[in-house]
């Protein structure tokens, strides 16, 4: 591939960090998460005071990447989904602004790493779902109950079905639908707030707004992960959703 899995753009003091696996779905492998982890990291130590996650290609983010789950063992793929949530709480943790542009399919991982930004904005004809409760997997519940509150979070996570970008600002996921020629004007109406303060009033204000249960998510996940058969589990969804569309 000739593209590295994580394209970052910079513009006075926004970084764009563009997810780059359009042929997977964006969908979050190894490769990409180090490669998020570490340009943030950079991002935020150049002085970026927004940094905004964006997908290549029709969908922002299709969840984890399972492409190579035949090969893989259980622990493996459990360490992996752990790798995430840690990518996620640092994300939740940024002491600078941080919007999600989101169109087409949000799912799984890739909807709960559009839900720790702190902008969330909808592209027209995108869908949000958090599939992973259908094979055990419990992920970023408390952030997502933080949003939208607790019984809708349930609701979200039981039901398990697909929700439309204006229910997703209904609920709270997300906080703006717009058009994707209006992406810029809404990055720079973002990048216009995140900057109106100094950098250390912003940073003290994010810690103070944060409210957040990392160390019990955290467990909760590391329960899910490692109940016997998480492998089992994952294929056996993957095989009820192929048949469903067949």
């Amino acid at each position: 591939m000739s593209e590295a899995p994580v394209v970052v753009e910079r513009a006075a003091e926004t970084a764009t960090l563009w997810l780059a696996r359009p042929e997977r779905g964006n969908a979050l492998g190894a490769e990409i998460v180090e490669a998020l982890d570490t340009g943030i990291d950079a991002a935020v130590a150049e002085g970026a005071r927004l940094i905004v996650l964006r997908g290549r290609g029709r969908n922002f983010c299709t969840g984890l990447d399972l492409a190579d789950l035949e090969a893989i063992s259980d622990g493996d793929l459990a360490l992996r989904i752990l790798r995430i949530e840690l990518l996620l709480q640092k994300i939740h943790a940024l002491p600078v602004t941080t919007v999600a542009v989101a169109g087409g399919r949000v799912f799984g991982a890739g909807a709960d790493l559009f839900a720790v930004c702190d902008h969330r904005i909808a592209l027209r004809g995108s869908s949000f779902a958090f599939p992973g409760p259908a094979f055990g997997l419990v992920l970023g519940t408390g952030r997502l109950a933080g949003l939208v509150g607790d019984t809708a979070a349930r609701q979200v996570l039981l039901a398990g079905q697909a929700i439309e970008a204006q229910r997703a600002v209904e609920l709270g996921l997300a906080t703006a639908v717009i058009e994707d020629e209006a992406v810029e004007d809404a990055i720079g109406v973002a990048h216009k707030a995140a900057t109106r303060l100094d950098a250390a009033t912003v940073a003290a204000l994010h810690g103070r707004t944060r409210h957040a249960d990392d160390a019990g998510d955290l467990a909760a996940l590391a329960r899910s992960v490692a109940r016997p058969g998480l492998k089992a589990r994952v294929e056996a969804y993957r095989a009820k959703v192929a048949a469903a569309r067949r």
